[in-house]
């Protein structure tokens, strides 16, 4: 049961009492193992983040005392080289992307008036998917075979011939087993964002933090697929042979850093967008004013969105591509600085508008202010083409790297944490340490990396671990070695400070910043259900009247976990979403994701398929539910007002969530097709020799099969449209015959290890037989929803999703075989 938060009035206890019993969870180890509550899953991303760079700081300060000195008799080569790529690897994807997911699972419902996320299990498998890939990196490294390429796994240097253990492995499968979690993480934000906003919550009046989240989950369901198409690529040629980047057989590297900085780049803007949203809703209340120029930022924030999908090849200028492209993705690098501007200027703006209080959080703001923009001009320089090719892969770009990272994230989190700590714990900041912490994180980050600025002019590359001829870096080198060791103790100081504060500050009063905002209505800490009844309105209404129960859906009568979902731009209450309760089934999924990695590094491929077996089991498990579904009547929200169940809704959370997954599934298809034609246009070794589709009777055959399979698919579309599913039966049929023309068409492709070609046929087949396969398990969850009766007259079950990824099927396919029937007719 929920503890009673100290500050809820009198007359909302029975309301809390009956809310707690509903959403809260049970006490001891089976509670914690399943819980789905969003805050409770935000904390823990935050608080396993924090833990992960504190480890990437550790290894930070090994790195260096390693270059304090020009011997550099600390750390051999291997273990420098394992030490600064998990540094590396760390910071990005176990510290950055999981602290904004944490925060934005936390923060959303509460600043948009809602109980919960849209998908609380799916939460719930991000962070386990994402505690257990963190926990096979780290293992990786005590055991001494943690990955050594590099945060980045540059090819060849990456590939079974150059690092022939299993140290890439170790990168390739654990960082795409965390990458589960960003994924989900951005499905669960957008459909959150869209459809789950206080009644009447246009898109144009959402705070600007949901603004900010709202972009980063878009560049995420588009910014990860490249790396985890590469990720699968480089591991499937390490492991049997398919020479997607090996040149001689019609391979290039070069695909691996496009596939790579395709995502890379973006993810620059994906850390700082959320640190961003944090900014303007900081700041304003440190002012004691409005935000400036609302409409601009928005504006930035798309244009963010935009322009950072046009800037992956300025990572790449010294790789001999054409002058005409490096041109153009100079020009668009200096662009980005734009967007960027106008924000800088909207917070300078707020500033002068305003009366600034230099309390704690805003230190942090000007530390960003200070930190942030010296990083954008350095940016703005490395965007120059002739100034790149002199400073690319010094100690220069490290310098900027850092400033934009840490100035642009790092300070501003620090702030989100300060000022938003009292609403997790409901104690006020201690006096005495956080000052001093933030002076020291200000001054060792500059005397760090400011001075790098200068190692990288005078020539020092990166990466490497001694520099004993080069004595006009020994100075710089012992100076960023001090101060970082300054910083370090700077940041020890800040989790200290967090500790006492959650230990020993005293109670908080509602709202202690004076911030307004629809976060600080609710008790502190926030209990489990976040307002006893929802907002009527986007202005949010009075705590005391919300508490009282006198907003919509008040109460948990029905004894379910009801929450309201809107339409996507007006925010009109469309119907009643009952959310699923505390499950077991994240935590067994996520193990058996696990499970199934760990076969793949250890190279058990023959017990694999029974991996992916336990895994469709699993999953099968979520979405079949149990018992019959009777007729519900609507559900009273407010007087004078009853909307559905989202059981009798065609247009509910589930399909807004399947579209999001389609559209990063889609950006992978994408990014599948970029790999066939650059290697067809750009990798040496082309024409590959004669192939066994090429014309006579095994090329009628293909040709023969694959329009066998195009029309099996064709017809389990149609049928999948069919009322109250009954066409499930005849669309399994269907779709099993396309599985079996697409699995006929495998004997007949070449060795998929002569040649790239052959292999990105392979690949694309194997494309073709996954979404068929899962066509197959929805087209059977339809069908045994319609015998328990969740798809009957009124009710529409798994229909809707089961018809878009059935039309995805359809038309990815077609697409594959045309692309590869065009190869064959070019060739």
């Amino acid at each position: 049961m929920t503890p009673i938060p100290p500050n809820t009035p009198r007359r909302a206890l029975p309301l809390h009492r009956e809310l707690s019993a509903v959403w809260g969870r049970p006490a001891g180890l089976r509670g914690l193992l399943s819980s789905v509550n969003h805050s409770e899953i935000g904390l823990r991303f935050m608080v396993t983040s924090f833990f992960f760079f504190a480890v990437a700081g550790l290894l930070s300060m090994l790195i260096r005392a390693q270059l304090a000195t020009p011997e550099g008799a600390f750390l051999g080569p291997s273990h420098y080289s394992q030490i600064f790529t998990m540094h590396g690897s760390i910071m990005m994807f176990l510290f950055a992307i999981p602290m904004l997911e944490g925060l934005g699972m936390y923060l959303l419902p509460k600043i948009l008036g809602a109980r919960d996320l849209a998908f609380p299990r799916l939460s719930a498998l991000g962070w386990w998917c994402y505690l257990f890939g963190g926990t096979i990196l780290l293992l990786a490294l005590l055991a001494g075979v943690a990955p050594d390429g590099g945060w980045f796994m540059y090819t060849p240097l990456s590939g079974k011939e150059y690092s022939p253990g299993i140290n890439a492995d170790v990168w390739l499968l654990g960082v795409t087993f965390v990458e589960i979690s960003a994924v989900s993480a951005a499905v669960e934000i957008t459909v959150t964002i869209l459809r789950m906003r206080a009644p009447g919550m246009r898109l144009t009046d959402m705070p600007l933090m949901a603004w900010y989240l709202l972009g980063t989950s878009v560049m995420m369901l588009v910014g990860f697929p490249p790396l985890i198409l590469g990720s699968v690529l480089l591991e499937v040629e390490r492991a049997i042979g398919w020479p997607f980047f090996d040149v001689e057989r019609g391979g290039d590297p070069l695909l691996w850093q496009h596939l790579f900085w395709l995502f890379g780049h973006p993810e620059v803007y994906i850390i700082f967008l959320p640190a961003a949203g944090a900014i303007s809703t900081i700041l304003p209340v440190m002012s004691r004013t409005t935000i400036v120029g609302y409409g601009a930022i928005v504006g930035a924030i798309l244009g963010l969105v935009f322009l950072s999908f046009g800037l992956w090849v300025h990572h790449m200028f010294t790789v001999g591509i054409p002058h005409m492209a490096l041109a153009f993705f100079s020009a668009a690098s200096a662009l980005v600085a734009v967007p960027t501007a106008v924000q800088v200027f909207a917070w300078i703006g707020t500033l002068w508008k305003g009366r600034p209080e230099m309390r704690l959080p805003m230190l942090y703001l000007m530390g960003f202010f200070a930190t942030f923009v010296m990083g954008g001009l350095t940016g703005v320089m490395l965007a120059i083409v002739p100034f790149n090719w002199q400073a690319h892969d010094t100690a220069f770009v490290t310098a900027h790297l850092h400033y934009v990272l840490i100035g642009g994230f790092v300070f501003p989190m620090m702030a989100a944490v300060t000022y938003w700590l009292p609403l997790i714990t409901g104690r006020l900041h201690i006096r005495g340490l956080g000052h001093p912490a933030f002076w020291m994180v200000l001054i060792g980050f500059h005397g760090t990396f400011l001075i790098m600025h200068l190692t990288g002019l005078l020539g020092m590359p990166r990466r490497i671990d001694v520099y004993a001829g080069n004595p006009e870096w020994i100075v710089p080198n012992l100076v960023s070695s001090i101060f970082s060791f300054v910083m370090g103790a700077g940041f020890a100081l800040f989790a200290l400070d967090i500790l006492l504060q959650c230990l020993l500050g005293r109670r908080a009063r509602r709202d202690p910043w004076g911030a307004g905002t629809m976060e600080w209505q609710m008790p502190m800490p926030a209990p489990s259900y976040n307002i006893a009844s929802l907002p009527r309105s986007a202005d949010g209404g009075s705590a005391l009247s919300l508490a009282r129960g006198e907003g919509l859906l008040p109460g948990a009568p029905r004894g379910r976990r009801e929450t309201l979902v809107v339409s996507v731009t007006d925010g009109q209450p469309r119907h009643v979403a009952v959310l699923p309760g505390n499950t077991l089934l994240p935590i067994t999924t996520a193990a058996v994701i696990g499970l199934f990695v760990l076969m793949l590094l250890f190279g058990l491929y023959g017990l694999a398929p029974l991996g992916l077996l336990a895994i469709a089991v699993t999953v099968w498990q979520w979405h079949r539910g149990t018992g019959a579904v009777h007729d519900h009547p609507p559900v009273p929200v407010a007087p004078g007002l009853a909307l559905p169940l989202h059981w009798h809704v065609p247009d509910g959370l589930a399909r807004t969530g399947m579209v999001c997954t389609l559209i990063a599934n889609g950006t992978l298809f994408a990014c599948f097709l970029f790999a066939i034609g650059f290697l067809s246009v750009v990798a040496p070794n082309w024409p590959p020799p004669p192939s066994g589709l090429a014309g006579g009777p095994t090329g009628t055959l293909a040709a023969g099969l694959a329009a066998v399979a195009l029309a099996a698919l064709g017809a389990a579309s149609v049928w999948s449209r069919r009322e109250q599913a009954a066409g499930a039966v005849p669309a399994m049929a269907a779709l099993l015959l396309a599985l079996a023309a697409l699995g006929l068409l495998a004997p007949l492709l070449d060795d998929p290890t002569r040649h790239a070609r052959d292999a990105l046929r392979a690949a694309a087949l194997a494309h073709g037989l996954f979404h068929v396969v899962v066509g197959l398990m929805l087209a059977l969850l339809c069908q045994v929803q319609r015998r328990d009766g969740r798809i009957a007259p009124g009710r529409v079950g798994a229909g809707p999703l089961w018809r878009l990824w059935q039309d995805y099927t359809g038309a990815t396919t077609a697409i594959l075989v045309l692309v590869i029937a065009g190869q064959e007719v070019l060739s």
